[in-house]
């Protein structure tokens, strides 16, 4: 017996093919997908068998051997009566060892049907006949028994992101197959089994469906878990915390300046440059009580490291030069004071310069809607100078009775938890981040869980780098180590158990990945013409390494706004760290530069560079980077192009030489023309041909140019359709360089 279709075998059990292409995958036959695959014998025998049900045979006499003979119809259906009589009211099914399957149907003309190696006789195909009252027959109910359960299609489902086509499939009910030919045919969209769709297709295409799907995301309920049951909220354990201050304000209107005057330190000599590149955060006692001081950068590149200070701040200090005036940044960090929602404390500063003009800036400030207490405002103006000292101790009491008005307090009991102002990667600590605790204690050794990644705190410094057993609420402490670099802005708390933090930290990773991956655009058959435009548009690629987290931040963020239409500045890994080989090795498989920002190269990166060829750039100014980039991406721009006509030439008699064809005899009118110039024909004032020359003569001699008024022979390349009276004009494509947009 050979091979049999899928097709034939179902007609043959009576059941649908879709049936048995199902039981063929149970059976491990996953190759099995049409009626039209065939099965080998073997393969056939074992289908057959898991369509039989099991038999509970009773005992009965072995019958004697009868030769094969033909049975007619009438004897073979009293034999099944009596079978049929024999089965028990428990349901329990018995196979006769001569039962042969009658499939459902119209009567069918008689075939040779084989029931044993000896036994053979002719039967007539047709239902089984069912009257009423009486048991149904055997095979009706093996058939009852086999027919699949019918589920009540669901209306509404609710599914977790990120969710694939295969998730989508077992769902609805829905073959794979069938979803990923309606993405594509009805909604342009390429996929594969496991390829995680958009939610908004996924909306979609339950709407197509008929059913409702609700995208329920997965909320992290670890904080609650582990942090929730330990916090006491009893008033006999809340105690006054100091206020955290953040100033903001303009580049070089003298933040840290004043701050340097406030802890009587001297920051501002250790920034390159006089700016402030990173998030500080200092301690500072006054009157008995502490303050803690954030002081963040002011230039408009690090707009999103102010931002986070506000947010985690308790009272705002807008820093504005006397002299200077409200500036572009400054209108900026005070709508971030503002959206932050918290007091404002306004420092006009450099009052002792011989420009100030205070009231000009409390003038400008009443346009942005912050009045001082003295025009009937709300806000308290204190006139400072970090040179002569004026106004410090001013301005520390009225944040001391800005934070009393706020009633801040805290419970040193609880797990310490808070914020990450910043991270970097030290050679002889491994991973520190700069934190500030918000609320609890931190002790030496507690096991912390912040954003992707967790450790434990095995030394704790202070932002004078004292090292320290515990620290309190809102405490600047610097903890090392992590298992990675935390990003800045992400909330750290200190939790019981190691493992579960791990785990955590894995989770929240394999999120962020999967969200990347469900952010990805596809190409459609719409965004086709605009992918084949994106092939023409130029890049350059970066590696970027910085010492801080923030830093990265903003150095990204500077570099990407740098791309234009036609060139785009693409970040291809940025990182917290020296530049390692790793790093020269991705720049030279992807012809990129690598830009190290405060940090240096390692030997073995930097002999590897030079044998490579890889351009390894190190900067401590931020705006030296993005300079260059600039002027980088300047000298990749096409250059501009402009047509300069270099003279006339007319046509007065035309000669024809059988080896090289019409030759003109020409006179310059105006300009010249020259050997290698471009000319067009042009006729009655109409452009007949472009090209190029093929010679320019005067008399028999070969010249490079002629002058106006002067006579020459020429002949246009590839082209003999020259007339009298018709007019030469000689010109050339001048490229000039192109600059970017300011």
């Amino acid at each position: 017996m050979g091979k049999i279709r899928i097709s034939l075998l179902a007609k043959e059990l009576g059941v649908k093919s879709n049936l048995l292409i199902d039981k063929c995958h149970e059976k491990g036959l996953s190759h099995i997908t049409h009626h039209a695959n065939t099965l080998i014998p073997e393969q056939a025998e074992m289908i057959r068998q898991s369509f039989k049900p099991i038999p509970k045979v009773a005992p009965a006499k072995e019958e004697p051997k009868v030769k094969e003979t033909i049975v007619p119809r009438e004897t073979e259906q009293k034999k099944e009566d009596k079978t049929a009589v024999q089965v028990s009211s428990s349901v329990k099914l018995v196979q006769p060892a001569k039962i042969v399957r009658i499939p459902k149907g119209p009567p069918q003309p008689q075939r040779m049907v084989k029931v044993s190696p000896t036994k053979t006789f002719w039967k007539k195909k047709r239902p089984p006949a069912v009257v009423p009252g009486k048991r149904k027959g055997l095979e009706a109910e093996v058939a009852d028994l086999q027919k699949p359960a019918v589920k009540e299609k669901e209306t509404r489902i609710v599914m977790e992101p990120p969710i694939t086509v295969k998730d989508l499939s077992s769902k609805l009910g829905i073959r794979a197959n069938e979803i990923i030919t309606k993405l594509l045919l009805e909604h342009n969209v390429r996929s594969t089994i496991n390829q995680i769709l958009a939610e908004d297709i996924v909306q979609l295409l339950g709407i197509e469906y008929g059913v409702e799907i609700e995208i329920k995301k997965k909320e992290m309920t670890e904080e609650r878990d582990f942090i929730a049951e330990q916090i006491s909220t009893k008033a006999e354990d809340m105690v006054y915390r100091a206020p955290i201050v953040t100033f903001l304000g303009h580049v070089d209107h003298g933040k840290t300046s004043l701050l340097d005057s406030i802890r009587q330190t001297d920051v501002a000599a250790g920034e390159v440059g006089g700016i402030t590149q990173h998030i500080g955060a200092y301690k500072v006692e006054t009157s008995g009580k502490h303050v803690v001081f954030l002081d963040t950068p002011g230039h408009e590149a690090f707009t999103a490291m102010r931002a986070r200070g506000a947010n985690i701040t308790d009272v705002v200090v807008l820093v504005v030069a006397a002299d200077d005036g409200v500036m572009p940044q400054t209108e900026e960090a005070l709508n971030h004071a503002k959206a932050a929602n918290v007091p404002i404390v306004v420092a006009v500063n450099k009052i002792d310069k011989p420009g100030a003009n205070p009231l000009r800036v409390k003038q400008q400030l009443a346009n942005l809607e912050l009045i001082s207490e003295e025009w009937g405002g709300k806000t308290q103006f204190v006139e400072t100078s970090a040179v002569t000292k004026k106004g410090i101790s001013t301005l520390l009491e009225r944040l001391l009775l800005e934070s009393e008005i706020l009633e801040l307090k805290a419970n040193p009991r609880n797990p310490a938890r808070g914020v990450v102002l910043e991270a970097h990667l030290s050679e002889g600590r491994g991973v520190v981040a700069n934190v500030l605790i918000q609320d609890g204690t931190l002790h030496q050794g507690d096991i912390i869980l912040c954003g992707k990644t967790f450790g434990r705190a095995r030394l704790i410094t202070t932002d004078r780098g004292n090292e320290i057993q515990e620290a309190g609420p809102t405490t600047p402490v610097s903890v090392s180590d992590f298992s990675a670099v935390p990003e800045a802005g992400d909330k750290f708390y200190v939790v019981g158990d190691i493992q579960k933090a791990r785990e955590i930290a894995q989770e929240r990773q394999k999120k962020d990945r999967e969200n990347a991956l469900a952010k990805h655009q596809h190409v459609t058959l719409d965004s086709l013409y605009s992918k084949i435009a994106e092939g023409k548009v130029k890049e350059i690629k970066v590696i970027l390494k910085a010492d801080y987290k923030g830093s990265v931040e903003v150095l990204k963020k500077a570099l990407e706004e740098l791309s234009t239409p036609e060139i785009k500045v693409k970040i291809l890994h940025c990182g917290v760290g020296g530049i390692s080989e790793s790093d020269v090795l991705l720049a030279d498989a992807s012809d990129a530069i690598v830009i190290g920002f405060y940090v240096t190269t390692e030997d073995k990166a930097r002999i590897l560079a030079e044998d490579k060829g890889v351009d390894v750039r190190l900067y401590k100014i931020i705006y030296d980077a993005t300079n260059e980039i600039k002027a980088a991406m300047e000298g990749m721009l096409e250059p501009e192009s402009k047509e300069v006509v270099l003279g006339q030439v007319e046509i007065r008699q035309v000669y024809n030489i059988s080896k090289f064809g019409n030759v003109a005899g020409c006179y310059v009118k105006t300009g010249k023309i020259t050997r290698n110039s471009s000319v067009r024909l042009i006729r009655d004032a109409i452009i007949i041909y472009e090209g190029k020359l093929e010679s320019l003569k005067i008399v028999k001699d070969d010249v490079k140019e002629v002058r106006a008024g002067f006579e020459c022979g020429l002949k246009i390349a590839n082209y003999d359709d020259i007339k009298v009276g018709d007019i030469v004009e000689a010109y050339e494509v001048q490229k000039f360089a192109r600059s970017l947009p300011v």
